[in-house]
């Protein structure tokens, strides 16, 4: 994946007399989400909305305009129907896109998404075997023939979302148990076979940065997003910001005891919420039950769609465990938005019922499938590289490629 012809480098300087990094990353940064927020916007009102001065706002646009991030809509508007009319600003979404990779343990998802974090293309990569040096080369690949199909777009840089124990600082995943991954260094092996920049992060970490700046939760000052799949994890965000923890280990729960669990986890003990709720549990299950073969959960949710009982029983019976777990963390929490991705909750409404009865009435309201249904793992790959973007513009910009 080839560098491509950099846009020229714009003075550091945005005013006679230079704010300190930090704010200047800040304003840079909501001058920018105001744009995703509102767009097409005035400058006046990104100003009103973000405290900011008028001259500060415009000096961003126009860097953001010069950078090819932002353009002028191409219909400008009046204030009150009198004076000069206002030109208002909007993302450009048509020049660049980032790479989202998301591993999974059956397969790999590689997508190209636009800077509304909507996925433009993407496709799945089965894991012939899961050597990480094979499989990330492989996704590499697999995003050089996405970007070969856009070839009007210039690509930002990539994102890496995985399950397990992700440290985002150093880009390491430290362990993937069920992928046999171990001190795994993401970024540095896809860095070099793209020569762009990468960005790594945990699955339900990633996820919740997409909720917070393209999904139902872009509103709410907590979230907590309940990742359920082979992997089960969470992620938690207050006022903007997603809690790592040291070493960004925060949002284990694979191994929460679940009361009156049968089934034995992989570390010795039984009822640990991850061996009682994966994917391949429930797989299993449906296979005992002569529903299925092999180990995909979309055919549990096609044979309750067709009417299988023991289908759709499997399935709210998983949701109601969902609803259990979902409720405590709610408990330790309490955060004001609680996204869960899980396959019965996202395609059956008896399951997202389920759930919400077993969290409770009183905070039932609370608790939404993922905004991206059918495009959730590209999203989450996509979602590591537009959180740094809109983090800090400026520095994530296209002149550094």
């Amino acid at each position: 994946m080839p560098r491509t012809a950099a846009t020229p480098v714009i003075s550091p300087s945005i005013s006679s007399s230079p704010a300190p990094a930090s704010r200047r990353r800040t304003s840079a940064s909501v001058v920018l989400r105001s744009v995703l927020d509102h767009g097409p916007v005035a400058r006046s009102t990104i100003a009103r909305l973000t405290g900011l001065s008028p001259a500060s706002v415009t000096d961003y646009c126009a860097r953001f305009t010069e950078l090819g991030l932002i353009r002028e809509a191409s219909v400008p508007r009046r204030s009150n129907g009198v004076g000069r009319p206002h030109v208002p600003v909007d993302l450009d979404d048509t020049r660049f896109v980032v790479g989202g990779v998301h591993v999974a343990v059956p397969y790999t998802t590689v997508a190209l998404l636009d800077l509304r974090g909507r996925v433009v293309a993407h496709r799945e990569l089965k894991h012939e075997h899961s050597e990480p040096g094979r499989v990330l080369a492989r996704a590499a690949d697999g995003l050089t023939a996405l970007l070969a199909g856009l070839p009007g777009c210039r690509p930002l840089g990539v994102g890496v979302a995985v399950g397990g124990w992700v440290d985002r600082a150093s880009g390491t995943v430290v362990e993937h148990p069920l992928l046999g991954w171990r001190d795994v260094a993401v970024r540095e092996l896809f860095a070099r076979r793209t020569g762009l920049p990468v960005h790594v992060d945990g699955h339900a970490r990633a996820l919740v940065n997409a909720e917070r700046l393209f999904g139902l939760a872009r509103d709410s000052r907590s979230v907590l997003h309940l990742f359920v799949g082979n992997v089960v994890d969470a992620a938690f965000a207050t006022n903007d910001e997603v809690h790592h923890g040291p070493r960004s280990q925060a949002g284990a729960i694979a191994h929460l005891p679940v009361p009156g669990g049968t089934e034995s986890c992989d570390c010795g003990r039984t009822g640990c919420l991850q061996a009682e709720l994966s994917e391949r549990t429930l797989c299993r299950r449906a296979r005992e039950a002569g529903l299925v073969d092999g180990t995909n959960p979309m055919h549990v949710v096609t044979a309750a769609a067709t009417g299988d009982p023991e289908a759709a029983r499997l399935l709210v019976e998983r949701a109601r465990a969902v609803g259990r777990a979902a409720r405590l963390l709610l408990d330790v929490l309490n955060p004001e938005t609680v996204v869960v991705t899980e396959v019965g909750i996202i395609h059956r409404e008896d399951c997202l019922i389920a759930l919400r009865e077993e969290v409770g009435d009183l905070r039932a309201a609370c608790v939404v499938p993922t905004s991206f249904p059918e495009t959730v793992l590209a999203v989450a790959g996509g979602a590591v590289a537009l959180d740094v973007l809109y983090r800090d513009p400026l520095a994530a910009s296209p002149r550094l490629i």
